[in-house]
């Protein structure tokens, strides 16, 4: 691939940072202190064009390529992984969903309004006892006439207490994970609550919560998809997922590694900054490659599927190591901070809590070495 952007590209990159550089990094601190970005935020993004990116035109969206959506994501990841997470979850999992599995109707009800972030979705797949396990999940719809009845409960839901649209996927059959179908289930309708879930270690600015459907009653015209391919709809969507979730994790190394230049050239010890000391650059040195590396297996992912070629395996290196490697870069940030990375007067703390949960959700380290393994070897260890 050629690992040089377009002008289009930097130009949107440029955009993007000085738009989150105004509206976002300046509040971070005190939405994570809030448990709640501030929603105002919301329009402001969708007019530059964030939750529009990959979306045809014709549905609503602005279009672009699979790279300058990488783009997006590392610009969010690196100003508030909050933000990432609502943009990548409504139209990332639901949107690229209903695209790509929707009909018409389906997609001229709800791209134009997920693209514009005048609808917010959420992604229902989890539950309180199927987190990898997805396709032994417990939720259950049931024909009634030529309705649909959905009972159950989701968990670790991103937006479900802001979205208009959950994407509920639910058993309608014993089958395992060829008995799973997927649904478009508005959140105001009868029998749909949504509780959120607080006191998270981190991505606190955003909403996540618990869903329960009791009774939910949906017309037939509410299921995306045939019956029985839900679990094959979420498994491809979570492909591409992964692609956004490595992108913000890209961000947030290159967020440590700025931070931590800034601290080690001013900070100074024994008479000089401590950026002189060989220790010290030995951690930015980590950070600095860490950057590097996770970002060109994001890229790599991202140019695969703009040229229409195989991407799963290389989502989940991009994830697996993308969000490992935030984790190391923020750890060692904080090293480079000393004390002063263990409060909140310094962004690399936030940037620890939130990265850690980027090695679990939308597929586990675990789970992606064992896809990984699954691709090497052609000899499945899932049980």
């Amino acid at each position: 691939m050629d690992l040089s952007l377009t002008d289009e590209q930097e130009a949107f990159r440029d955009l993007a940072r000085d738009f989150l550089e105004r509206e976002a990094v300046p509040h971070r601190m005190q939405w994570d202190h809030d448990e709640s970005v501030d929603l105002a935020i919301i329009p402001k993004m969708a007019e530059l064009g964030f939750f529009g990116l990959t979306i045809p035109e014709e549905h609503g969206g602005v279009g672009g390529d699979y790279v300058t959506y990488s783009i997006a994501m590392e610009e969010l990841g690196r100003a508030d992984s909050a933000l990432r997470g609502i943009v990548s979850v409504s139209s990332g999992l639901v949107g690229k969903s209903i695209l790509f599995h929707g009909t018409d109707e389906q997609k001229q009800e709800w791209l134009p309004q997920l693209a514009a972030a005048t609808k917010l979705g959420c992604f229902g797949l989890t539950e309180p006892g199927t987190g990898s396990d997805a396709g032994n999940l417990t939720s259950r719809a049931v024909r009634d006439g030529s309705d649909w009845v959905i009972d159950g409960r989701k968990l670790f839901i991103t937006n479900g207490t802001w979205a208009d649209v959950a994407l509920v996927f639910a058993r309608t059959s014993d089958d395992g994970p060829r008995g799973v179908t997927a649904f478009l289930v508005p959140t105001g309708s009868p029998g749909f609550e949504a509780r959120e879930i607080k006191n998270k270690l981190g991505l606190r600015g955003q909403a996540t919560a618990e869903l329960f459907l009791d009774g939910v009653r949906l017309p037939d015209s509410a299921r995306l998809g045939e019956v029985g391919q839900g679990f094959k709809i979420a498994m491809g969507t979570l492909d591409k997922g992964r692609l956004a979730v490595a992108s913000g994790c890209v961000g947030i190394v290159q967020g440590c590694l700025e931070a931590s230049v800034a601290y080690a050239t001013q900070r100074t010890q024994f008479g000089k900054p401590i950026a002189s000391f060989q220790l010290v650059q030995d951690l930015i040195a980590d950070i600095s490659l860490d950057a590097d590396a996770a970002r060109l297996l994001a890229w790599r992912c991202a140019d695969l599927i703009d040229r229409g070629e195989p991407y799963g395996v290389a989502a989940s290196k991009a994830k697996l190591f993308a969000s490992e490697a935030a984790v190391r870069a923020a750890n060692n940030a904080i090293q480079v901070h000393g004390g002063a990375g263990y409060v909140d007067d310094f962004p690399v703390a936030k940037y620890l809590r939130d990265a850690r949960v980027m090695t679990l959700y939308e597929g586990t380290s675990q789970i992606q070495k064992l896809l990984i393994g699954r691709a090497e070897t052609g000899i499945s260890a899932f049980g």
